[in-house]
């Protein structure tokens, strides 16, 4: 097991989408671990505060190569990370060791046309949220000694897939921008693989947010991580499952809530069967008895996003 840093560079970022073009960042081993870093706020640095800015993130922002701009997608991910020896049809483990903003700011946006109620809300506003990360809490708004707990995330996680570009705002079963605020340290997720080396990226760092994500976006936050990537030849999974320290985690993604829902049930009793030998009567039964669904998201167009929760207590022992 060997220990990575990557640091994000105009070399070592990608804008906007996934594609399995693009150079690697870097190349490990199953079970190395890596001290990543992110930036976000691309499309809006030239209106930001000086504490937002860093000179390596002005340096990405004016002098990013063509060959990394993917897509029209807002996200700026690192990446993307080849895993040596990784096939179609294993399963990546990526382990969320540790995450924390890199900077005492963040922002949120509300982008014309998009969000829960685009026609309630038409004007475009952004505002910069300052975050004290001594006492983890973010005012807002300043003045209103309203204090939201920081409990930080990477909205995006993600392989690639066989297209040359794809969009970085939709979810799905690769992972992408999930925006899953359950997400935190100490959890896991499982994504199948397309592509060989599955070529994962990370960013998109949010230190807050609410279920829905209502409004396009959250504390939007230039965030470090530490994680481990582990191959498992031993899983086959066709859909992302994740796993936190108190719950086991499946997630559906498609156009309307509705049939969100329907996936990310369908995906519990799946995982039921599979992990648990629960015949798909008695996991459909379960479901219903103890498990908890919850919207993710419902701004990633054209993906609304719901997660079911499944608590491990009720369980003797279930090993992913």
């Amino acid at each position: 097991m060997t220990h990575h840093i990557l640091k994000a560079t105009k070399e070592t970022v990608h804008l906007g989408g996934f594609s399995h073009l693009l150079k690697p960042a870097l190349i490990v081993n199953s079970n190395d671990t890596i001290d990543v870093e992110t930036y976000t706020g691309y499309y809006v640095y030239d209106k930001a505060p000086p504490e937002f800015l860093t000179p390596e993130f002005v340096d990405i922002c004016k002098n990013l190569p063509p060959e990394r701009k993917i897509a029209s997608g807002p996200h700026l991910l690192t990446g993307p990370i080849y895993i040596r020896d990784a096939e179609p049809g294993d399963v990546l483990e990526i382990q969320l060791e540790a995450i924390s903003p890199r900077l005492p700011i963040g922002f949120n946006a509300i982008r014309t046309g998009w969000g829960a109620l685009p026609q309630q809300f038409p004007h475009p506003t952004l505002k910069f949220i300052p975050l004290d990360l001594e006492n983890n809490f973010a005012e807002f708004p300043l003045g209103s000694n309203i204090k939201i707990p920081l409990t930080p995330f990477f909205g995006i996680l993600g392989v690639a897939t066989p297209e040359n570009s794809r969009n970085s705002i939709p979810p799905g079963a690769y992972g992408g921008n999930i925006d899953n605020r359950e997400l935190q340290a100490g959890s896991r997720l499982f994504l199948p693989i397309y592509l060989p080396g599955a070529l994962f990226s990370i960013g998109d760092g949010h230190s807050a947010q609410g279920d829905g994500e209502v409004n396009v976006t959250a504390i939007e936050t230039s965030m470090n991580g530490r994680i481990k990537l582990k191959l498992r030849k031993d899983l086959q999974l066709k859909i992302p499952i994740a796993e936190t320290p108190t719950d086991f985690i499946t997630m559906g993604f498609a156009p309307t809530l509705d049939n969100a829902l329907e996936l990310a049930l369908k995906n519990m009793i799946y995982f039921l069967e599979r992990f648990t030998n629960l015949s798909p009567e008695d996991a459909y039964i379960l479901c219903s008895l103890a498990v908890n669904f919850h919207i993710t998201q419902v701004v990633n167009n054209p993906q609304k996003g719901v997660h079911g929760m499944l608590s491990k207590s009720i369980f003797p022992k279930i090993i992913l």
